[in-house]
């Protein structure tokens, strides 16, 4: 018996993983594309990091309410994300 190898248009690289991360914690991808992703994760240590700190994000930010955060954090964490965001575009 023989077992079938993924072909390289069923892999991807960690940054197709980061843009499919969300959906794929909310379980709304597809079982073919749940399946790469986890392909992918069985291989790639820092996927998993990544994954394990989105999970831990999501619990922490999970116990924090709307005023607990002032204006001046959320402006602050904003624009990390935003100047996070124009470097991984370029």
């Amino acid at each position: 018996m023989t077992i079938a190898q993924p072909s390289p248009a069923d892999e991807i690289v960690c940054r197709e993983f980061v843009e499919l991360v969300k959906p794929y914690l909310e379980d709304v991808l597809p079982p073919d594309e749940r399946a790469i992703i986890e392909r992918h994760l069985d291989a790639c240590d820092g996927c998993r990091t990544y994954l394990e700190q989105m999970r831990q994000t999501i619990r922490a930010i999970g116990h924090i309410t709307d005023d607990a955060i002032t204006a001046r954090t959320r402006d602050e964490v904003l624009a990390i994300f935003r100047a996070w965001r124009r470097e991984s575009s370029l």
